[in-house]
């Protein structure tokens, strides 16, 4: 049986807190397994030292990940290289995995236009802050891929609990099972919509269960089990794909999870949740859980983990270096790309800006 044929309050699992395992092991070669933990080491070093610049000021409002790290790399090296990732504002792993530079992410949260360019052949969708905007535009992106003949391309799409009250999130999806498009719907629920808790957002008892209401399928995973993410991520890429008769190409994926840190560096999660919650989940965390898996199966050792800390240290150092060396942007860039051209009420705003500028010059506006 498929992992996707299941009640969507089935939770799929491989490994336990752990690292036992408790499910069927997906068909992965050790070379991937051990880019899975190097990937989610990463992602957790770069959160660390990414919120670390917003304290110091050298950075703008940051949203940390670190929790969510198996549910980001878990599901995204299950992805094809023509395959395209639509993300949310917090899929910093899944787009480094995908080949996005950390120097990007960092220029993007550093207020810099330039961490909007992808690069060539990257197939990724610029960050979408707006909560559920992104979703119909990739259920549009996946439809404009089933009308062109590209039976090879899927798209996944990454949002959290609180879009699933957005109209977007029942647009995309019924518009998705209507035209049969080849999405993957990834719903990173990791209980709080800043600090609006699950439970909230609905009284369903699941969200993976609200696929039925489109026709699509729906189902349930440990989100902070890399193991059993990729596997029902790589089976609903794979029926987006080539369905069999009789099957839909839309899936939405649950993936329990939990983020450890803030919404974001602009909010502080001690006013609406408490220490024994947040050291409940921490048990579970992705990282320590699959390094167990790794260590026990022979894959990975004290070395191995070693060299691992030390290339994922360099590599976050370099870009940080590279990101604040780059030049700053001129502060008139943001007034030209919110339109095609200025409209008149953009041109007065930026006509008063200079003004202030060359009135208190730029040091003033620095002053606190």
């Amino acid at each position: 049986m498929s992992v996707l044929q299941r009640d969507p309050q089935d939770q799929v699992r491989v490994l336990d807190e752990d690292g036992t395992v408790v499910g069927e092991v997906p068909d992965i070669d050790d070379e991937t397994l051990v880019e899975m933990y190097r990937y989610m080491r990463l992602a957790r070093h770069f959160d660390t030292r990414a919120v670390s610049l917003q304290r110091q000021g050298r950075m703008g409002t940051y949203p940390p990940l670190s929790g969510q790290e198996g549910a980001q790399i878990g599901s995204a090296i299950a992805l094809d290289e023509q395959d395209w990732m639509v993300p949310s504002y917090r899929e910093h792993g899944a787009s480094l995995l995908r080949g996005l530079p950390l120097k990007q992410t960092l220029l993007y949260w550093m207020g810099h236009e330039k961490g909007n360019e992808m690069p060539e052949g990257v197939n990724i969708f610029p960050p979408a802050v707006p909560i559920a905007s992104q979703i119909p535009h990739a259920t549009g992106a996946a439809w404009a891929k089933k009308l062109r003949g590209e039976d090879d391309t899927a798209v996944i799409c990454y949002f959290g609990d609180g879009a699933t009250s957005e109209g977007d999130f029942h647009e995309g999806l019924n518009f998705a099972g209507v035209f049969d498009t080849p999405n993957v719907f990834f719903c990173n629920n990791n209980q709080w919509a800043i600090s609006v808790p699950r439970e909230r957002q609905t009284a369903s008892e699941t969200l993976a269960q609200k696929a039925t209401a489109y026709g699509i399928d729906g189902v349930q995973v440990d989100g902070m089990d890399p193991l059993a993410v990729y596997s029902v991520t790589k089976a609903a890429l794979d029926k987006a794909k080539n369905p069999a008769e009789g099957e839909g190409r839309p899936t939405l994926i649950e993936a329990v999870q939990y983020r450890f840190g803030a919404h974001t560096t602009a909010d502080d999660p001690t006013v609406y949740r408490d220490d024994e919650e947040v050291e409940k989940w921490k048990a579970k965390d992705p990282i320590p859980r699959l390094e167990s898996f790794l260590r026990e199966t022979g894959r990975i050792d004290d070395e191995g983990v070693e060299a691992i800390e030390a290339d994922v240290k360099q590599r976050v150092a370099d870009a940080i270096e590279a990101a604040e060396s780059d030049p700053r942007p001129d502060p008139s860039e943001m007034f030209n790309h919110a339109y095609a051209e200025r409209t008149p009420e953009i041109q007065a705003q930026y006509e008063e800006f200079e003004a202030l500028r060359e009135k208190f010059g730029d040091e003033g506006f620095l002053r606190e």
